[in-house]
């Protein structure tokens, strides 16, 4: 999966709204039930953990992108690129921001979340988000094109049966003046808040609230927010 490609392009995408509107959502919850000793899974680049830094919280960051983790340690940010089953410390919160669970297959989830319980004290949170369907049909799949400095970026995204594919083309200009390109995609998938309810009860999780969204419009909700607490 092109998570290292995406890496170097993220910081054009021109998301900073988005991301700064639904961290302080996850934040307002984490500081109304003064929740500490935080692991943010897929972190990316860092910034929840720089604002959970910020409010003189403990927290630890992992993903699977090494350059992403890079860019969390020029930071000076508690982070490192593992996967979620070589973590042994214990968390009294958990949380996976901006879609990390729709980069989880199906037939992978349940094994997802079932490691994510096993990092967490009894009577933990887990707190996510996903995309909606209509997330997924309505405002994450088109084209893109990005043209800046000395690099051409193209974004392709297509859904079809439950799945996001996204096309990422890279264009650099090199030194000789001719162009280098990269391209690779990322598959995310939709999963149901039935689907996901189901999951998290027969993995230990209490369901507290789930949290319908609008981050990129208005007309419908395009993401769903899960509170979950640990039996």
């Amino acid at each position: 999966m092109g998570l290292e490609l995406y890496a170097k392009i993220e910081p054009y995408l021109d998301f900073e709204e988005e991301i700064y509107t639904l961290h302080k959502e996850f934040l307002r919850f984490i500081m109304v039930n003064d929740l500490d000793n935080i692991i943010d899974i897929g972190c990316g680049q860092g910034y929840f953990l720089e604002n959970l830094k910020v409010n003189k919280k403990k927290a630890f960051g992992i993903d699977l992108s090494i350059e992403q983790i890079k860019v969390c340690q020029e930071k000076n940010l508690n982070a490192k690129a593992i996967d979620l089953s070589l973590v042994k410390e214990k968390f009294d919160c958990a949380t996976a921001i901006f879609d990390v669970l729709n980069y989880i297959s199906k037939k992978d989830l349940k094994a997802f979340i079932t490691q994510t319980n096993i990092v967490l004290n009894q009577g933990a949170y887990f707190i996510f988000d996903v995309n909606s369907y209509f997330g997924f049909d309505e405002v994450a799949q088109g084209c893109i094109s990005i043209d800046v400095d000395d690099m051409f970026i193209s974004i392709d995204a297509n859904f079809q049966d439950d799945k996001l594919q996204t096309d990422i083309t890279l264009f650099t200009k090199e030194n000789s003046g001719l162009f280098s390109k990269e391209s690779d995609s990322i598959i995310q998938e939709y999963h149901s808040k039935e689907f996901l309810s189901k999951l998290l009860k027969e993995c230990g999780f209490e369901i507290q609230e789930v949290k319908e969204f609008n981050l990129h419009t208005d007309e419908h909700a395009d993401k769903l927010i899960f509170i979950c607490k640990k039996k």
